[in-house]
């Protein structure tokens, strides 16, 4: 996996907390310059994560019913759950580089995975006023980001061929009535593999932040 424009590294199935600890990790030496731009990709064991936000809707009554772990973090939005065959991606990118605009950057993100989900032959799309990627009224990728001094964390979770029951045991993106899906759901005779994915997929996002990159100078 390369690309010219950001390190990419592929850690395979990891813990929550040990993704989370190295995301900090990396965080504090893009700050000072000591690495470039890194992308991590991953997969989780089943756990529930939710942003900065008082608003708990998204989660159950008592949070302690959910059949997995619950942790707090630093991106925004609502609950969602992560869990094995979703592909996730980490971007620690100093976004200076990139037109310093959070909201262009979530849409370049868009823009990666609805082209790479079309490279397989799936039709996806954006859906006015919400974040993530769509597949009609279905939801294939969540998205949550957070930023500090312009540095970002967290990223996307795209469901390749993941068990979606746990998602029932809340409101994903605190969206009602929300479809999750993902590309066996969509593409029932795809043979794509979350490794290969993973390789193919920095191309998209570099070419989705290449305008931006240009912009930022």
């Amino acid at each position: 996996m390369k690309s010219d424009c950001f390190d990419v590294r592929w850690l395979g199935r990891i813990h929550y907390e040990k993704a989370l600890e190295l995301q900090e990790r990396l965080w504090t030496e893009r700050l000072n310059d000591e690495i470039s731009d890194t992308l991590l990709l991953l997969e989780h064991d089943p756990v529930y994560t939710i942003g900065r936000t008082s608003d708990r809707s998204s989660l159950p009554e008592d949070p302690k019913t959910l059949p997995h772990p619950l942790i707090e973090i630093s991106r925004g939005g609502q609950a969602t759950y992560h869990g094995p065959g979703q592909l996730i991606g980490y971007g620690i990118f100093n976004l200076r580089n990139y037109g310093q605009d959070l909201h262009t950057y979530l849409r370049a993100l868009e823009e990666s995975l609805i082209s790479l989900t079309e490279s397989l032959g799936l039709s996806a799309q954006r859906r006015d006023g919400l974040t993530g990627v769509w597949c009609e009224d279905r939801k294939i990728a969540s998205i949550g980001v957070g930023v500090r001094r312009w540095v970002s964390m967290h990223g996307f979770a795209l469901n390749v061929y993941q068990d979606l029951r746990g998602f029932e045991a809340i409101t994903p993106c605190g969206i009602q009535e929300v479809a999750m899906t993902s590309i066996p759901q969509e593409l029932p005779d795809s043979e794509v593999t979350l490794e290969r994915l993973a390789e193919v997929y920095p191309m998209h996002l570099q070419a989705a932040l290449l305008p931006l990159r240009c912009a930022g100078g």
